[in-house]
């Protein structure tokens, strides 16, 4: 069964009743030629003792949909998903997640594999798309459809689903999904990066995403009606255990757990709500003695602490650590902490604190991209980490998860736009966040204690840049909402919206909109860019610029120096040399890296000044280009029966017996010995790039170095 959809000018066909007929639901996305098949399965058995809902979702780049075999000459096969395979796969998950029933514990798998690839269009939200016909065309109990689309902006006007072309041209790229309500949409997952846009562009971005969307939601409303799927009921067999139990801990509860909430210290709040878990469960073992189902207690008292924290700032305007619904927590920062680091900033927000790193490197340090839909150099990288002790856990140390690739990336996002181009700093640039102290917010964080080490390490960014985490409390029937400034840890937890939004004081540079209901209204969306601004600005002005005001004049000491030159790019060949012998003597005498570009820019590293100008001037002397006429000094290098081979400046030209002297030379040795300097006048460049030198021309124009 096909289906094609007109959006825009472009159009999108959907495939039912695929390959995947064992799937629970399926479907492939063709936009252009670039195919993705979409999976969805549902387990058979409800997970026991489950504390959370077990939804994976899995992206798969393939690279036969590019056309390329890629990888080790030993594994010729795809591994661990490439970072930005994650994060697609975090963009499916996080716009899916919130529209699954809550109390749902079977576990649902998604899948969106690529199976062709064009190089234009973008299968990422092809993938989503995918996701929300799979899960409301199966029978897995699901609250969609929803749409997706991606917005860009090229010379001020918005297009719809930009290629990769026009998106490497565009200044914004907005991904966003939403859900419809009623005739309305809410929208419940962004995903964004621009070039310090300013926020109305985004409203308006939004509004032209909205016809778009609502066309796909109810395409997909005509499919389920057609197709008329039988979804799994889904009834909580505890409901009325559970609703007699609610009542019983809502009365024993009574004050405690909002006194026990509500106090600054966030170790103080966690021992006093822990504390008073316990003894809850204490309380009812004795009341009920022939069994107690624990598990179910602990969902109850889970749902009590979040509509104590939505009823603090719903009814009464109270957060959990005393603040006021639009208060930042207490701000610092510190510039340049570790001496032997090329640039380092800490950032505090309260209890959360991030700590970043800076190094430059050569341009050789560039990290090499090779994945299906692209092969290449990235000389900007942030990574991010979150240790156990950041929150004040115990557990293992492993490599980055899901998370810390998501908010190393958003950061990434966030900062790129004001990073300097290569031409004007050719340096590699890695940043490296250590989160060493965590309580909400820890991913805009990072952006700020980034932004101040890349002004210490004396990187000429172009304005600093920063980032807040915006939260919302919505009431259950939807008419009231709250937005919180700067949420910690049980706001984030508990509360409906994570928004986090960063950029300088001239526009927004990053965004990402997480829900755990079904969407926010277009008005909360622009009542949110409203609020964040406001305190970017005050964190830049305050904060940042009050402890460092703009980059450092001077690199670090510890840094690397990187010296530049132009040569004709037919001259490569002379730098390297016959299997590498002139550069590689180069980089061992001086010790120095260097990298060269096919354009003939050549880029030389050095720890020591001296020792990058001598390997620069050695380049320079190579490549030189000399002309018909001058005069040089060179030295004697071989000599051959009908003439002798001069190196003048690494290059060697030959100086023939017959222009050795004014008159007749019978053996080239009765003029010239290895090792002699002399003045030589170039009388000749051919065509192969060959020079010929005359020293006895050269005499007669400097009698006195005869």
């Amino acid at each position: 069964m096909n289906k094609i959809i007109k959006l825009g000018d472009r159009e999108i066909a959907i495939t039912l009743d695929t390959w995947a007929e064992q799937a629970d639901g399926s479907c492939v996305i063709q936009s252009g030629e670039t195919v993705t098949l979409v999976t969805a399965v549902m387990s058979k058995q409800e997970i026991a003792n489950q504390g959370f809902f077990p939804l994976t979702v899995d992206y798969e780049e393939r690279f036969y949909a590019a056309g390329k075999i890629l990888g080790s000459r030993y594994m010729r096969r795809e591994g661990r998903p490439s970072d930005e395979a994650i994060i697609t796969a975090r963009l499916i998950d996080r716009a899916i997640r919130p529209l699954f029933p809550k109390g749902f514990k079977k576990e649902v798998q998604v899948i969106a594999t690529c199976l062709s690839w064009d190089g234009s269009h973008d299968p990422d939200t092809a993938g989503l798309l995918g996701a929300s016909i799979a899960l409301s065309l199966s029978g897995i109990p699901w609250g969609g459809p929803l749409g997706v689309v991606r917005i860009g902006r090229l010379n001020g006007k918005l297009i719809l689903n930009p290629t990769y072309q026009e998106r490497a041209e565009s200044d914004l790229d907005f991904v966003l999904a939403a859900v419809k309500k009623g005739n309305d949409l809410l929208f419940n997952m962004i995903e964004a990066e621009s070039d310090e846009t300013p926020d109305n562009v985004y409203e308006e971005a939004l509004a032209f995403a909205k016809p778009f969307l609502l066309q796909l939601i109810e395409f997909q409303e005509q499919l389920i009606k057609e197709r008329k799927p039988q979804k799994v009921e889904f009834q909580n067999g505890l409901k009325e255990t559970k609703e007699q139990l609610q009542s019983e801990i809502r009365e024993w509860l009574g004050d405690k757990l909002q006194n026990a909430l509500f106090q600054g210290d966030k170790h103080a709040r966690m021992e006093a709500v822990d504390a008073l878990r316990k003894e809850l469960e204490t309380h009812l073992q004795e009341r009920h003695p022939d069994g107690l189902q624990l598990n179910l207690v602990k969902d109850i008292f889970e749902d009590e602490t979040d509509r104590a924290v939505h009823q603090g700032a719903l009814a009464r305007e109270e957060r959990v650590d005393g603040r006021k619904l639009n208060e930042i927590r207490p701000l610092a920062c510190e510039a340049g902490l570790l001496p032997r680091t090329h640039g380092s900033g800490l950032f505090s927000r309260g209890q959360t604190k991030t700590l970043s790193m800076l190094t430059l490197g050569a341009p050789g340090d560039q990290r090499l991209l090779e994945g299906m839909e692209f092969i290449g150099k990235k000389r900007f990288m942030h990574h991010y980490n979150f240790p156990p002790y950041a929150p004040g856990e115990v557990k293992p140390l492993r490599g980055p998860g899901r998370r810390e690739i998501g908010h190393g990336m958003l950061a990434e996002k966030a900062l790129f736009p004001v990073v300097p181009d290569p031409d004007q700093f050719p340096y590699t640039i890695r940043i490296v966040t250590e989160v060493v102290s965590s309580n909400g917010s820890t991913s805009m964080a990072s952006v700020c204690s980034s932004t101040i080490a890349l002004m210490d390490a004396g990187v000429p960014i172009k304005r600093p840049v920063a980032g807040i985490s915006m939260g919302l409390m919505m009431s259950e029937d939807g008419t009231a909402y709250k937005l919180l400034t700067d949420i910690q840890g049980p706001e984030d937890h508990h509360g409906d919206m994570d928004f986090k939004i960063a950029g300088t004081k001239e526009g927004i540079t990053a965004i990402q909109l997480d829900v755990k209901l079904l969407g926010i209204t277009e008005q909360i969306f622009k009542e949110t860019l409203t609020e964040a601004k406001r305190v970017r600005h005050h964190i830049i002005d305050e904060v940042i610029t009050k402890k460092i005001a703009e980059p450092r004049p001077q690199l670090s000491q510890w840094a690397p120096k990187i010296f530049t030159i132009q040569i004709n790019p037919e001259k490569i060949g002379l730098v390297i040399g016959s299997g590498g012998k002139t550069i590689n003597k180069i980089t061992e005498e001086y010790d120095v890296e260097i990298d060269i570009e096919e354009s003939g820019q050549i880029f030389v590293t050095a720890q020591d000044k001296d020792n990058g100008q001598k390997a620069i001037e050695w380049i320079h002397n190579l490549t030189r280009e000399f002309q018909v006429g001058e005069i040089v000094k060179g030295t004697v290098k071989r000599i051959l029966e009908f003439g002798a081979f001069v190196d003048i400046g690494g290059q060697e030209g030959l100086i023939h017996i017959s222009q050795l002297a004014a008159k007749r030379v019978n053996k080239v040795q009765d003029v010239v010995n290895i090792g002699d300097v002399v003045p030589v006048k170039i009388i000749e460049i051919d065509e192969l790039g060959r020079i010929n030198l005359s020293l006895k021309e050269a005499l007669k124009e400097t009698p006195s170095d005869s």
